[in-house]
């Protein structure tokens, strides 16, 4: 896999449908572990509530879960769980909390306000692209370091870091399908004097 979506922060939003209170909480999640601790903190947290749906998706294993948590079946975990996978999102969790209104809102309601719940958690942490990035280093004279700094943006990459001594030797990250182009163009502007060296490949944000 080159790049998936995913939240970027944990977060929470709230609404209210017919008295009854929803708040969809969610957090970024990389194991069935950790998606349970946060699930269990939420119920621990607002333990006085009606109901706490979950669902989560993982990257690992391409593993899907959710619980309606004694909402009528197919009304609550599966729409929250369904708004994760049209957003195409892996590795988060969303724990949709109601306190019941005493208004019943029947089951077409119950899908609408969970999907709700979903969205408005899912808006309220931010969607991230994540990519396959390489880490590069690049040691080069003086003289070059400007067409150096200015040829990393625009070949997609980010600096990171800088070391000044004899030489200055630059540290950069960049997705890992774009180094092919970024190492050739580094070797023609310095006439075939310098070359990247790749130190690392890892996810990374890329938005």
């Amino acid at each position: 896999m080159q790049a998936y979506k995913t939240i970027r922060t944990a977060s929470s939003d709230t609404f209210t449908e017919k008295k009854s209170k929803f708040i969809g909480h969610i957090c970024p999640v990389t194991t069935q572990e950790e998606a349970m601790a946060f699930i269990q903190e939420k119920k621990a947290e607002f333990w006085d509530a009606t109901h706490n749906v979950y669902a989560y998706v993982l990257r690992d294993g391409q593993l899907r879960r959710y619980s309606d948590d004694g909402e009528p079946q197919g009304t609550a975990g599966l729409p929250v769980l369904d708004v994760l996978l049209k957003e195409e999102l892996v590795d988060c969790c969303v724990v949709v909390t109601r306190y019941f209104g005493g208004i019943l809102l029947g089951t077409g309601g119950l899908v609408r306000a969970y999907s709700h719940g979903s969205k408005l958690a899912v808006d309220a942490g931010g969607i991230v692209t994540m990519a396959m990035c390489s880490r590069l280093q690049i040691s080069c004279d003086y003289n070059f370091y400007g067409r150096l700094s200015s040829l990393i943006p625009e070949m997609g990459g980010i600096v990171e870091q800088t070391e000044y001594a004899d030489t200055v030797t630059v540290y950069c990250k960049m997705p890992s399908q774009l180094v092919d182009a970024f190492d050739a163009k580094l070797f023609d502007s310095s006439f075939g004097k310098y070359r990247s060296k790749k130190t690392e490949e890892f996810f990374s944000a890329i938005d």
